[in-house]
């Protein structure tokens, strides 16, 4: 998978379960539905790959986190460490990326969300302090509407 956000090109592979399409049905051809759901993909910078150890953190500690406070988490991705064999698409190399992707139901639950973080001690005193130390930089927040046929 090609992890394309402007002139920023990686190759990630799911650290995880990866995204899970059971269930859902794209909307038909033509269709003009509006979706309300918010699809947030916060990507962290690492200045060196990725160690199994950090997959743990998020697994153990920053995922329940993010779902107690109202977060669906779809799936999560880690920078693919090798050459790029396919030059007609260029991806940078030497990037060390995790990346995880939530649903809400909608921006008002995503600022719920946020709220409810910054409230929660445990988040400011101890889990986002250890992000932070892991971190070679802030985290960017993409925040994304899926289309009306999309099967996010």
């Amino acid at each position: 998978m090609t992890w394309l956000h402007a002139h920023k090109r990686c190759r990630i592979f799911t650290a995880g379960p990866g995204f899970s399409l059971e269930n859902k049905e794209r909307s038909r051809t033509g269709s003009n539905e509006v979706l309300k759901e918010l699809i947030v993909a916060t990507i962290y910078y690492f200045g060196a790959p990725l160690s199994a150890g950090f997959v743990e953190f998020f697994e153990q500690t920053l995922q329940p986190a993010a779902t107690d406070t109202g977060a669906s988490i779809l799936a999560y991705f880690v920078t693919e460490d090798s050459e790029n064999t396919f030059p007609a698409l260029p991806v940078r190399e030497g990037e060390n990326v995790f990346v995880w992707l939530a649903r809400f139901k909608d921006q008002t639950a995503y600022e719920l969300h946020v709220a409810a973080l910054a409230r929660s001690s445990r988040w400011r005193d101890e889990i986002s302090e250890e992000l932070a130390r892991r971190l070679k930089q802030a985290p960017e927040v993409l925040k994304l509407s899926p289309t009306a046929r999309s099967l996010l």
